[in-house]
């Protein structure tokens, strides 16, 4: 029997509580398949997660509403839960039934997610969506089909683009607003027209009459009022709901306010096909504002939401996406994605997921792009529970946008904590061309430069004693060495800074051509530097040099490319073969991913 009743609100859920809320947290983290170190190729390491939730180090995410939180919490079965499960099931029976022909089969399928489905209902702790999942996966590799709902997607998009073509739909969106202010300056009217635009885009974006005529028949429940009759939408009523609508005016105005700038990097989470086609309209024409624009689709089947292979299947869809550059690599490097997003302003990637938004299972290239976004835009009901019916705050501003059942528009803005720093590209472009600037000054005045590479952070949990290390070498080396100028890294690190941003930083002062000799840690110095603070050599650090480092590893690599462009620069320290060795970096450590297992 659970028993929390230390526990009023899930702003509590946190490890350090008491031993049976641990106990719990961690079962509840396991059964949902959440744990990193149990499935280390599905689920995202905790720094992958820190890309998008700012967590402290004793604190969970869940990956569904407070509302389910506290529904899971329960000593017993809540009516609530209760239908939620039940709601997945009957979806799982109505699969069958329409793409199984065969009545073992089906049995089969059945039987099989029922016997889990009794475990979940007299265990009550699985996420609905992570049990509807499962169930699909069940169903999968029963069946053999790998996308059953692809033809549905593919005429739900032709629908509406049907739709878009009509002359009503293209007047609504152009028409001149009736509340056009006064023209004071010609940037201000021009700004104006930018927020009407899009204002009319994000309600006509969520109406779904106009790719599903027949939603009721299809067993869609998609809270969109049955405005279209006979095929022909109801444009007087979208014109009239804009009108009384002030929050998305609002919303929009300060998202993407003069002040803030007329190149935002977007994130955009679409919510199912047929609005696809509007929300591809809604991007382009964020695109033509001057943003730039990461779309995110589904790495496989989850009913009507897009897939990223859809593009082949559909020409409708490939025809609306033809601007689009899509990129399939879901490991993609911080360096690699800002060069795709300077090189193209509207990109389709896959969130690597096959399952409602579940940012534990997110592929590094989605937490990547969401990190370096300025703005995450959400449509859709399901994306609302996890980003705006939570508790849990996120590294960047999120739009969440939807209807209600009833049918009304909703669109919430929920911003970033003010403790949350982002580290841009331009940026960390400034952070590197501050100390480029530095160098150049010291060659002025006739110095020597030498770049000192050392281990930070590949010994975990010796960060603090590698920064000290790496400080007292580098004053023996000043006081050693005439007219040089020595680079510590440690000196410009600052707080909140991950591998990525650093290595980014670092890697334009690297390839500057203005580094006269890159030395690289040995064992020798380290122990010179334990003697120098009148220590012994610790144990974690017996033999350690530049070699067991992640990134002084990629920064030789750097350093041979450097030097055949300028032969003239030395460098020094244990021979390169001895480096390579390593591997990458787990995402968002500043050590290698082995490491940690060892």
């Amino acid at each position: 029997m659970r028993d929390f009743s230390l526990v009023t609100s899930p702003e509590e859920l946190r490890f350090g509580v008491g031993p049976e809320l641990d106990a719990w947290l961690l079962h509840f983290l396991t059964e949902n398949s959440l744990v990193h170190a149990t499935d280390p190729e599905k689920n995202a390491t905790p720094e992958q997660l820190r890309f998008m939730i700012p967590l402290g180090e004793d604190q969970i995410f869940a990956p569904c509403s407070d509302h389910m939180l506290r529904l899971l919490l329960n000593n017993s079965l809540d009516p609530g839960l209760r239908a939620e499960y039940c709601a997945r099931w009957r979806r799982l029976v109505g699969l069958t039934r329409e793409f199984l022909p065969d009545r073992d089969d089906r049995r089969r399928v059945l039987d099989l997610c029922r016997h889990k489905l009794r475990m979940v209902l007299a265990s009550p702790i699985i996420i609905p969506s992570r049990l509807q999942k499962r169930f699909m996966t069940m169903f999968m590799a029963v069946s053999g089909l790998s996308d059953p709902y692809r033809e549905k997607r593919r005429r739900a998009n032709e629908r509406a683009w049907h739709a878009l073509k009509h002359e009503g739909v293209d007047r609504f969106i152009t028409e001149c607003p009736e509340t056009l202010q006064a023209c004071r300056h010609m940037d201000d009217v021009r700004h104006e027209l930018d927020m009407r635009e899009l204002e009319r885009l994000f309600h006509l974006a969520t109406y779904s009459d106009l790719w599903l005529p027949e939603a009721v028949k299809d067993g869609a429940k998609d809270g969109a009022k049955d405005g279209a009759k006979d095929g022909r939408p109801d444009l007087d009523a979208l014109r009239a709901e804009c009108r009384a609508d002030t929050a998305c005016i609002d919303i929009l105005r300060r998202a993407f306010g003069r002040d803030v700038g007329r190149d935002q990097k977007i994130l955009y989470l679409p919510e199912r096909s047929g609005g696809l086609i509007f929300d591809l309209l809604l991007v382009r024409a964020l695109v033509r504002q001057g943003h730039r624009v990461i779309m995110a689709f589904k790495d496989g089947f989850n009913f009507h939401a897009p897939v990223f292979w859809d593009w082949d299947h559909d020409s409708v869809l490939a025809g609306q996406l033809r601007e689009a550059t899509f990129i399939a690599e879901p490991r993609m490097s911080k360096n690699d994605l800002l060069r795709a997003q300077r090189e193209n302003r509207f990109i389709v990637i896959s969130d690597g997921t096959r399952e409602e938004l579940n940012l534990y299972r997110a592929s590094v290239t989605f937490a990547r792009a969401w990190k370096e976004s300025d703005l995450v835009i959400a449509k859709g009901a399901s994306n609302k529970r996890r980003l705006a019916m939570t508790h849990h705050s996120f590294t960047r501003d999120v739009i969440c946008f939807w209807r209600d059942p009833d049918g009304s528009f909703q669109m919430v803005h929920r911003q970033k904590p003010e403790s949350v720093r982002k580290f841009n590209e331009a940026g960390l472009s400034a952070l590197s061309g501050s100390i480029i600037a530095s160098l150049r000054r010291a060659k002025s005045q006739g110095k020597s430069v030498m770049f000192y590479s050392a281990i930070v952070g590949s010994i975990p949990g010796q960060v603090k004693t590698a920064l000290k290390v790496l400080e007292t070498f580098v004053g023996y080396l000043r006081d050693r060495l005439d007219q040089t100028f020595v680079i510590n890294p440690g000196e410009h690190f600052v707080e909140g800074m991950d591998a990525d941003d650093l290595m980014y930083m670092w890697e334009q002062v690297q390839r500057s051509g203005l580094i006269d000799v890159w030395r690289f840690q040995t064992v020798e110095d380290i122990e010179k530097s334990f003697e120098l603070m009148g220590q012994k050599v610790p144990n974690s650090w017996t033999g350690k040099d530049s070699t067991f480092s992640t990134g002084c590893t990629k920064e030789m690599r750097i350093a041979l490319e450097v030097q055949k462009s300028h032969p003239e620069m030395q460098i020094i320290g244990p021979a390169p073969e001895k480096f390579f060795r390593r591997q990458e970096y787990g995402v968002g450590k500043f050590f290698d991913a082995t490491i940690a297992a060892q």
